[in-house]
């Protein structure tokens, strides 16, 4: 598996598992437990999660899958990286920290590896990078930084006291929403900061584009692979699609060793042309 380096020079995953819409139907959360403890045994490991998601229920599967993979000696701690994310609304210097501790509660662990802001909301960038960095010396979590924030957002977070310990940025990217190739992804590169792309698959859309499924016929492999694959082509960004499926998990992982050719990139830039010009932020 490739690894990109955060800015301490901790080495992480490029590919991960994202866990958006689980934990919110408790019909389904023996499937999703299954599924998290799959992707373990299977070897990923970088998981994605968020307070929002199902309300703390996705952090709760994860603490299940988490428990039953450790206990059973499938996979050991400290070769994890767990990420997370805090609401906005809890994003005051000691809303941070609270929240933090109620996510520790939820997935069973010691501490976070890599806690985010979820989005901007009412509360100072600089009071979430306070009490970021309160957990961090508390050693509730290990590195923070952010989600959704635009070049301009990371240049005032820059500007605040402690913000340019931020470790990474998750944002919407993929081959269908390119927009942060323009300013963005080469701001972040300046100040070395990882980007992590959710939805590299575009929730799914991907998987039926005839441009990518071509190019994944001619070497075996499927859209959605050749989708994961093109944003994986960066040194300095780690995706994080979601799967439940075991045959998706496993698609994924092995999406991560394919390399693509230069005439297989312009072919995805005839059909997904870069940015020209400055684009509003992608959310989903």
């Amino acid at each position: 598996m490739k690894m990109v380096s955060l800015p301490s020079g901790a080495k992480v995953p490029a590919l991960g598992l994202g866990t958006w819409r689980m934990g919110e139907n408790a019909r389904a959360r023996k499937q999703e437990v299954a599924a998290v403890r799959f992707a373990l045994e299977a070897g990923y490991r970088l998981i994605d999660t968020a307070e929002m998601y199902g309300e703390g229920g996705a952090e709760e599967v994860i603490g299940a899958a988490l428990a039953d993979a450790i206990g059973n000696r499938i996979v050991r701690r400290e070769e994890l990286f767990i990420v997370s994310k805090v609401y906005p609304h809890n994003a005051s210097r000691q809303g941070v920290v609270s929240a933090c501790e109620r996510s520790l509660k939820r997935l069973g662990i010691e501490h976070i590896d890599l806690y985010l802001l979820h989005w901007r909301g009412q509360h100072a960038l600089s009071a979430a990078v306070e009490g970021f960095e309160a957990l961090r010396a508390a050693g509730r979590i290990r590195h923070w930084g952010v989600s959704n924030l635009d070049a301009e957002d990371m240049e005032e977070l820059w500007r605040a006291k402690g913000g340019s310990a931020c470790a990474a940025n998750q944002v919407y990217y993929s081959a269908s929403e390119r927009g942060v190739e323009f300013d963005l992804l080469p701001w972040q590169r300046r100040h070395r900061v990882p980007l992590m792309a959710y939805c590299p698959i575009d929730q799914g859309a991907a998987a039926k584009d005839r441009t990518l499924g071509a190019i994944g016929a001619g070497r075996g492999a499927t859209a959605a692979q050749v989708a994961l694959a093109w944003v994986l082509r960066h040194p300095d960004v780690i995706a994080i699609p979601k799967a439940v499926r075991e045959e998706h998990l496993r698609e994924n992982l092995a999406a991560a060793a394919i390399e693509l050719t230069a005439e297989e990139l312009t072919e995805i830039d005839r059909a997904f042309p870069p940015p020209n010009r400055k684009r509003r932020l992608a959310m989903a």
